[in-house]
Parts: C-alpha cells; structure tokens; sequence
C-alpha cells in the first residue's frame, strides 16, 4: 500500500526526543525557543510555537481583535479552521471563489465582498503554492486591511523570494504529520508586526502578562503576573519541539524530495488529455505539499477508487468549506463559489511525500495511466 501522506522520521529524530525526555524539561523548557528560531530563520520573522495549525488560526484572530458582527473573507478550499477559528469569535465569514490554475483565493473577487464590516483577508497557500501576497497586500493597504496568511501548506515556500512568513501581517503554520516538516502536532504564528505577535502569543499562553512594567494593580513580586484578557493553553511541550527541531534541519532535503516527485508527475502524467497537471506561477518556488490533479468531470469519483483498489492512498482537498451543515443558511448556496465547486468535482490529490521511492512512483503512474486507457 502506498499512503498518501507520510512523516519522514529517522534516527536523529529519535535521539533529539529521546535527549530531551532525560533532560529536566518537558515543557516550556529551552528547547521551545530553539524551534521558534530555527523557525525563523526559515521563515524570516518572529514566531512563537503552538499546539497545532489550528490553534495558530485561533490565536492570529485574537490578535487582530475580532468582534462579532467583523467579516472575514476567505476561499472555501481549505480544510475548515481556516474558518471556524474566527467564527468561534463571532466573525462572519464571507467566501471568494479560487483561480482554478492554482488553487488559490482569487484577489478580484476579493475586492468585490470588501465593505465596511470587514477585517481582514484570510489567505491559503494551496498545495503550498503561494498565493498571490502583493496583489493581497495592496488591497489590505487600500481598505486598512489585515492580511492573514494560513500557510499550513507552504513552510519553506517562497514568493518573489521571500519566504513565506515574512510578507503578511500574521502568518500561520501546521506541523502536522503529513506537512513539510512535522513535531507531531504543532503549529506557529509568525509576524514582522511586533504588537500583533504579542497579542497572538499572549492569547496562546492563557492570556498571562508578566512584565510588570504592564501590570495594572498586583505588585512588582517575582511571582506575580495578570491576566488582562482571558486566552487559551496552546503550549507545545519541548519533546515536540525537538522533534521539530530536528526535522526543519532537514528542510531543505524534503523540499527537494517533494520538487523531485512533482517534476516526475509533471513529465510522466503530461499527454494525458482528460488531466488538468498542476501548474507554478513564475514568482513562486513552492514547497509542494501537495500534487492535486484534475479529471474531467464525472471521472474524480472513479479514479478515487480505482487507484484505491490497486494499494494507491489518495485524497480529495477540499470540500468547500460552506458545504459543511455548520453554514447551512440562505446566502451559503450552491453555486456561491462556482470555481472552486468545479475544481472540488474534480480535483484529486496524488501522494507527495520523501518516502515515496522511484518504484511507488512508476506505479502510481502505471495506475493513472491505466485508468485513462480503459
């Protein structure tokens, strides 16, 4: 069987667990600042750790101050925190249909939802192709936006250059068995915005302020600390945060592996007239997380099952995300996002990750091929 998705874990791995469970911290010990910044280094800004991408979504609305009745605008092709975080603050959210060559939330039909009620614009780096963060960052300038960046997809990516991290106003991250790199669970929110970092991390640590030079009434004691709005336990202990560490070393290896195995689909999938291949704008050099193809209508569901018989895990990403019962309400209808309910009938997910070896690929390929001769 050949799975979709699959953590890459080795001996040092291993070792930088093991040294840590010996050591005397388990938690909220050194080894969450020496993640944090080998995470910068990589993504080029500050950063804090948290317990998971969705708790980096949860803690990058708080920090940007959401109040019920705020709209925030975002693509239906994401998994669901991508919303369900700022809904949990009352937010509304507002969904712009995708550019079908990549994936990505569409910056025109962004600007047409942007009003008076709304916050900010959620991006997605579907696949871990970029979106497109100029055109979103001079919208965000022109209505005094936030731009937020859900790159669960994309550590490792860069756009124009830069690395993904260091361009929105609050970006955040997924480590994830399946991601790029993995700590197990875990996530991070990075920012260049200093106070936004603050909010963020503050809301991912109970809401806990111990400079005392903030304090409001408790006396300066060693000991004290306040608790000025409430937040949330979102720590990541240190045994996985050396896992992480351990892992981003190896960054650079696994965004290779993945350009090797979407370089393989590419020339031996082409020619294929009922495929759609995945393709890379010019000012974009992605860490692919994922390889999603797409079928002419009507075949999605069949090859699905056909690749699954022959041992062959793959995956459909995403549902669209007002299909969900939790926004069953008259202006979530069918047909709101047509782009990106037709790239969901037919999209699919072909596996892309470094264990794959030059034997699961030629099959994987065999397979495809196959299907589209019957």
């Amino acid at each position: 069987m050949i799975p979709y998705g699959k953590q890459s874990i080795n001996r040092s791995d291993y070792h930088a667990i093991k040294s840590v469970l010996f050591s005397e911290w388990l938690t909220m010990g050194p080894m969450v600042k020496t993640f944090e910044s080998e995470i910068s280094r990589i993504c080029g800004s500050e950063n804090f750790v948290v317990s998971s991408g969705t708790a980096a979504l949860h803690c990058a609305y708080a920090a940007i101050g959401i109040r019920p009745g705020d709209e925030i605008i975002t693509t239906p092709i994401t998994f669901i925190a991508t919303q369900a975080t700022a809904m949990h603050f009352g937010a509304k959210i507002k969904f712009a249909d995708i550019d079908e060559k990549t994936g990505n939330i569409d910056p025109e039909t962004v600007e047409k939802l942007i009003n008076e009620k709304t916050k900010a614009i959620t991006v997605v780096d579907f696949a871990g192709h970029p979106a497109d963060l100029d055109s979103f960052r001079e919208l965000c300038n022109r209505y005094n936006l936030i731009l937020i960046e859900d790159a669960s997809h994309s550590i490792g990516s860069l756009y124009k250059g830069r690395p993904i991290g260091s361009i929105a106003d609050l970006t955040t991250f997924s480590f994830f068995p399946t991601k790029n790199i993995t700590s197990g669970e875990g996530g991070a929110v990075s920012s260049s915005n200093p106070k936004l970092l603050d909010e963020a991390r503050r809301f991912g640590r109970q809401g806990i302020v111990r400079d005392s030079t903030k304090f409001k009434s408790l006396t300066d004691d060693r000991w004290n600390y306040e608790v000025h709005e409430i937040g949330l336990n979102y720590r990541l202990p240190d045994i996985l945060c050396a896992l992480g560490v351990s892992q981003i070393k190896r960054i650079n290896e696994f965004k290779k592996s993945r350009e090797h195995i979407f370089e393989f689909y590419q020339e031996n999938l082409s020619g294929i007239s009922a495929i759609a291949l995945p393709i890379k704008e010019g000012y974009a050099d992605p860490m692919w997380h994922l390889y999603p193809i797409r079928v002419n209508y009507g075949l999605r569901n069949k090859l699905y099952q056909f690749l699954w018989s022959n041992e062959i895990r793959v995956q459909v990403n995403y549902i669209p995300a007002y299909f969900h019962p939790i926004f069953k309400q008259s202006e979530y209808i069918r047909g709101l996002c047509p782009k990106s309910e037709k790239f969901y009938d037919t999209e699919i997910s072909l596996p892309i990750h470094p264990n794959l070896s030059s034997k699961d690929l030629k099959k994987i390929v065999k397979v495809v091929r196959k299907f589209f001769k019957n």
